[in-house]
Order: structure tokens, then C-alpha cells, then sequence
């Protein structure tokens, strides 16, 4: 179920906020859903009481947030990396750190949510461009 919602949401999010309301019209978008969803397991160590879990959360979102910025500044390509990447790294999140916070459902639905929110903006960036005024 986590799956499912978390690939809906992720549709939800690109297609209607994203591409339907415009919010996507500025690049900064999808840059920030990737610092977003990289934060979330540094909030987790915090709501857990975990020093040592923040400490490496913190150091892993500092790696996704710095290529998401990167993402913002040069290639929205590296954006669709740090969304793809961090959906990898929510797959294997519980072998290699040790966080109590992080709720049991919660890998699978932001895996699903990153690598959906990955595909859907490699979509837009590989469809052709609309000339202006046709």
C-alpha cells in the first residue's frame, strides 16, 4: 500500500501542482522536492532523540541536497539523479543506518515517491519543446 500511494502522490504532486497549476514553470521545483524528501530522515533522528542518527542523516542529506542545487543551477538532469538516487537509497536506508524514527512504512512510500518524481521529470525533460505562440 505504501507503494501505491507514494507513486499516486508523486503523480499527484508533478502532474497536477507541477505541470498543471505551473508551479514547474520555474526550475527551482523539482530541486526542491529533492531537498524536501532528502530531509525527511534527518526529522525522523530529531522526533527519535537520536544524536547519532542525525549526525549521518544530516551528512547523507547534505549530499543529496548539494546535487539538487547543483541540479538547480546547471542540468535539471542532476535533479532527476537526486531523486532516483535517494528512492535507491531509501531501498537500502535501513541496512546502512540506523535510525529509530523512521517509521516502517515510510521507505517503501518515499522510494516510491522519488523514483516516480524521477521518471516524471526525466518525461518532461526528454519531450519535445511547444513553440512559443503556436
Amino acid at each position: 500500500m505504501a507503494l501505491l500511494v507514494g507513486a499516486f502522490l508523486a503523480l499527484a504532486v508533478g502532474a497536477v501542482l507541477g505541470t498543471g497549476v505551473g508551479l514547474d514553470r520555474d526550475r527551482a521545483f523539482y530541486p526542491t522536492v529533492a531537498a524536501v524528501v532528502a530531509s525527511y530522515y534527518v526529522l525522523f533522528a530529531v522526533m527519535a532523540d537520536s544524536t547519532r542518527a542525525l549526525l549521518v542523516e544530516a551528512a547523507v542529506a547534505g549530499v543529496f541536497l548539494a546535487v539538487a542545487m547543483a541540479g538547480f543551477r546547471s542540468s535539471l538532469w542532476l535533479a532527476v539523479a537526486a531523486l532516483a538516487g535517494h528512492g535507491v537509497f531509501d531501498a537500502i536506508h535501513g541496512r546502512l543506518i540506523v535510525n529509530p524514527g523512521v517509521p516502517v512504512w515510510w521507505p517503501a512510500f518515499c522510494g516510491a515517491y522519488d523514483v516516480v518524481a524521477a521518471a516524471y521529470l526525466a518525461f518532461l525533460l526528454l519531450r519535445p519543446r511547444q513553440e512559443q505562440g503556436t
